[in-house]
């Protein structure tokens, strides 16, 4: 059996830089045509904004932000064959008088279309690319227990998911959790089970949810983004941090990259970390942006972590990605696969 299905994983993710115009502005050079896109000033103080196919063009999300989604007519305007196109709103495209602000773009690809899935007693619209393990699926909320189904046709290992419609926090399952708690996107909370969200576990089909208002609050559009494993391309795992400069390594099987990470122990709090390849494009890489906050990019020589061929290395004695016998949770996807026709190197 090979390897990895996946030969060149940046079909399928890609990071891509760009700098804001004030204008019409078309991103190009991602590689396919993106179904979830996620935005951040690195400059500025500005929101995060996240963009999907399945909602559609210039409707938007901030994961620092419990609000509902927002419309900007001048911000996502299209989803193209190589990116995506932006209009004149500064949170995504600011100008910043001569040359403009710095911004990053992770993007994710789907199926470049939607299909109504019925597995679940729920129907949802999905857009699922199974090759790559990712699934956009949108919902109307229930008042009561339900099923969704996701479209992956393996049992996801992390699902981040929205209310659309009510200033609820984000809610983040990860297989490496303890069972039956969660994560917020926005927060810096540890994991806990204070409300409950789930009736079980995901399956290879289905999310199985209460009518808990942050999940499936009824008559609500909800959202979740759903990830499974593919060997070679993403991995979502767990590490026990050390308290050392020589840090964690993590295996991953590929050279990452971008790794998200956040520290999950019962009881202690830390931001969400953000590291990819085009920012920092040697070791030891440096620049954080937090996903529960709109900070500017964070480039501090503290920050420090390496990507390496079969995965990472923390290189900070930092609480919030490697206090002594804490547990942290990590979602990454590779630059490389570290064996296949043109396998991993270090960096």
């Amino acid at each position: 059996m090979a390897y990895t299905t996946i030969k060149k994983p940046s079909d399928y993710f890609n990071t891509k830089l760009y700098t804001g115009n004030g204008s019409t502005n078309a991103i190009t050079g991602v590689g396919f045509q993106p179904d979830w896109v996620w935005l951040k000033d690195r400059d500025n103080a500005n929101s995060h904004k996240l963009y999907d196919g399945v909602r559609g063009t210039t409707k938007f999300l901030s994961s620092e932000d419990a609000s509902a989604e927002g419309t900007q007519s001048n911000g996502l305007t299209s989803f193209d064959s190589d990116g995506f196109t932006l209009g004149s709103y500064g949170g995504t495209n600011g100008s910043g008088g001569g040359s403009g602000p710095n911004f990053v773009s992770w993007n994710w690809l789907g199926a470049n279309g939607t299909a109504s899935n019925t597995d679940g007693s729920t129907t949802s619209t999905v857009s699922a690319n199974t090759t790559s393990g990712f699934s956009i699926v949108q919902w109307t909320g229930t008042s009561g227990n339900t099923t969704i189904g996701h479209g992956l046709g393996t049992v996801p290992a992390m699902v981040i998911a929205k209310n659309l419609g009510g200033g609820t926090n984000w809610v983040v399952y990860h297989k490496n959790l303890t069972s039956g708690y969660y994560l917020k996107l926005n927060l810096t909370n540890a994991e806990d089970n204070a409300n409950s969200y789930f009736t079980a576990d995901p399956t290879n089909s289905i999310l199985s949810l209460t009518g808990n208002t942050a999940f499936n609050q009824s008559g609500n559009g909800m959202i979740a983004y759903c990830f499974a494993s593919i060997n070679g391309y993403s991995k979502f795992g767990s590490y026990i941090g050390n308290g050392s400069t020589d840090g964690t390594f993590v295996y991953t099987g590929f050279k990452p990259a971008f790794v998200i990470m956040k520290r999950s122990t019962t009881g202690d709090t830390a931001s969400w970390y953000t590291y990819d390849n085009k920012r920092d494009s040697f070791n030891t890489m440096t620049k954080n942006v937090f996903p529960n906050l709109n900070n500017a990019e964070d480039d501090d020589a503290n920050n420090n972590l390496d990507f390496l061929s079969n995965g990472f290395k923390i290189r900070t004695a930092s609480g919030g990605r490697n206090a002594s016998g804490i547990t942290y949770i990590y979602m990454a996807f590779a630059e490389e696969p570290l064996v296949g026709d043109n396998p991993a190197t270090a960096r």
